[in-house]
């Protein structure tokens, strides 16, 4: 059995799922089976149009055999609403069966959220599951991706206590649309490690094909 890993981000649209992309690509060309799992997309017609064939086209990863969505939902709302509207519940068991059926076969898996960490899977008839506790439940460690700029201090230490004090693992920051000659962004950078007890492990420049490591490998911080 391979190694879950986590991505979630500070917020939405901060380029989880171009992160997700370039990090699946890099495990693949360095020999690794990889695969990439996704409990819920909302916003796509099917799986061709989706998140999960953008990483699948980056990676060079084969759409059916090393990626697994178990739930798609053609309105771009939260999960928990684009469920409620197609009348589907969004079930635990199938979300970890999904999961550790992928895993079985791969070297590595990427799992990738859906906008932040409180985000919720599912709030009906008095069940809540929210994709904290499924990654709580799969006992996955997580990177934050984060952008570079103005307001990233803020947004980054509150997503990173928040974890911490659900008992999930962060192994580290990866930071989007980075300028190494800007000195905020090294700024915020500095000020993220100084703030919490978590590495900026890696950094991407806007439109970046490659993350660019600040100390080791990302997979030696999971």
């Amino acid at each position: 059995m391979g190694q879950g890993f986590f991505i979630t981000a500070t917020g939405t649209d901060l380029g989880k799922t171009y992160i997700s992309a370039l990090i699946c690509k890099e495990l693949k060309n360095k020999g690794f089976k990889t695969g990439y799992y996704k409990a819920a997309i909302s916003g796509a017609e099917d799986l061709y149009n989706s998140d999960a064939s953008y990483v699948a086209l980056r990676a060079g990863l084969d759409l059916h055999n090393d990626v697994k969505v178990s739930y798609l939902f053609k309105e771009p709302l939260s999960p928990h609403l684009a469920a409620r509207h197609e009348q589907v519940t969004i079930d635990r068991e199938i979300i970890k069966c999904d999961y550790h059926n992928i895993l079985l076969k791969k070297d590595y898996v990427l799992v990738e959220g859906s906008g932040g960490i409180v985000c919720p899977l599912s709030l009906e008839d008095g069940d809540r599951f929210m994709l904290y506790d499924m990654v709580g439940m799969l006992k996955l460690p997580s990177f934050i991706v984060a952008d570079a700029g103005l307001g990233t201090i803020n947004a980054t230490i509150t997503t990173i206590d928040f974890m911490q004090s659900r008992d999930l693992k962060v192994a580290g920051v990866i930071l989007n649309n980075f300028d190494p000659s800007d000195a905020m962004h090294l700024d915020n950078l500095r000020s993220i490690e100084l703030l919490s007890s978590c590495e900026v492990v890696a950094t991407v420049q806007k439109n970046g094909e490659r993350l660019q490591y600040t100390h080791e490998f990302l997979t030696d911080f999971i």
